[in-house]
Formats: C-alpha cells, sequence, structure tokens
C-alpha cells in the first residue's frame, strides 16, 4: 500500500491518498497566523491502519515549517499533540 500525503490548501485541508484515493483528511481554518484544525476524517475502509497520525504528523510538520501556531479544535488533533509532546510549541 503506497500513500502520499498532499496540502490542499484553497480546499483548507490535508489529505492522505492510498493508491490515489483519499483515505484521511483534516481539516482546518485559518486566521492571524493560527491554523485551527477542526476536523479529522478517516473514510472506514482505511481506519485502523495508522494513516490519521501519518496525516496530522505531516499537517503539523508543514505548519512548522509555514512559521504558523496552531489550534486543536478537532479531538483527535488535540489527543496526537497531548501524545506527542514534540508539537506542543506549536499551541496558541
Amino acid at each position: 500500500m503506497s500513500h502520499v500525503i498532499e496540502h490542499r490548501p484553497e480546499n483548507n485541508r490535508f489529505e492522505i491518498l492510498v493508491d490515489g484515493q483519499v483515505a484521511a483528511y483534516a481539516e482546518y481554518t485559518e486566521h492571524g497566523g493560527i491554523r485551527d484544525f477542526d476536523h479529522t476524517v478517516t473514510e472506514p475502509a482505511f481506519r485502523g491502519q495508522g494513516l490519521a497520525g501519518a496525516l496530522v504528523r505531516a499537517a503539523l510538520d508543514t505548519t512548522r515549517a509555514e512559521g504558523l501556531r496552531i489550534r486543536t479544535s478537532c479531538s483527535y488533533v488535540d489527543a496526537y499533540v497531548v501524545k506527542h509532546p514534540e508539537y506542543q510549541d506549536l499551541v496558541a
């Protein structure tokens, strides 16, 4: 199974594609240098494979590289940041 993670700023979301199909996505809104991750979805056929974690890690790394901070309105992203303290510095 090959996957690709893409940032789709025109849709305010990050997507992970498996064999060309969207398997999961993390949506956000952005205001004043803060990217608020408010919704993460993994399609049922792709759950339990660690894809959401890989997606959120890439989204947070990209956000850091862009010099933005985060808000974690999405419970999955919030739990991910709690579990991975290396991202605590991004929280606005």
